[in-house]
C-alpha cells in the first residue's frame, strides 16, 4: 500500500497483514489524533518511508511518528527489541475507506458520542493491558 501526510512531504508504503482495519480508543491514541486511532497493521519489514518524520517515545516499549511539516499522523511503532510491529494510520492511505473494521480496542473508555458499526471484535483495557503484561513479561524472562 501506498500513503501520504496532508502536505505530501513522507510517504509511506507497506504490506498490510490484512486488508483490514483496527481502532484504538486508548487515551494516548485520543490525544495525539483528536479521535480513535485507525490503524492498518503493516507485514514485518514491509514499511518504508521518505520524508522529515519525527516521532515520541510515548512509553518504554512504543513510539508514534508524525510528519515534520504538517503534523500528520503517520504511525505507532513497537520498539522492543527483535519486534517489528508497525500500525500505519489509515488516513494516509486513499482506498482504506473499503477496508473493513476488524477490532476495536479500549472499547470500554472510548468516548459516548460516538459508535462504530459492525460486528467486528471488541476488547476492553483491561483485556488489553493483560495482553500487554504478558506479553512484556515473556520477553523480559
Amino acid at each position: 500500500m501506498l500513503g501520504h501526510c496532508l502536505c505530501g512531504a513522507v510517504t509511506v508504503t507497506f504490506e498490510p497483514t490484512e486488508n483490514k482495519l483496527g481502532a484504538c480508543h486508548c487515551e494516548m491514541c485520543r490525544r495525539w489524533t483528536g479521535s480513535a486511532l485507525l490503524e492498518i497493521d503493516a507485514k514485518p519489514g514491509t514499511v518504508h518511508y521518505e520524508g522529515p518524520v519525527k516521532s515520541y517515545a510515548s512509553s518504554d516499549w512504543a513510539e508514534r511518528a508524525w510528519c515534520d511539516s504538517c503534523g500528520t499522523t503517520l504511525w505507532y511503532h513497537l520498539t522492543l527489541p527483535g519486534h517489528d510491529y508497525y500500525s500505519i494510520s489509515a488516513g494516509l492511505v486513499d482506498k482504506a475507506g473499503g477496508l473493513t473494521l476488524k477490532t476495536e480496542i479500549y472499547i470500554d473508555v472510548k468516548p459516548a458520542g460516538y459508535a462504530f458499526a459492525g460486528n467486528h471484535e471488541r476488547k476492553t483495557k483491561a483485556e488489553i493491558e493483560a495482553g500487554f503484561a504478558a506479553f512484556l513479561e515473556r520477553i523480559e524472562t
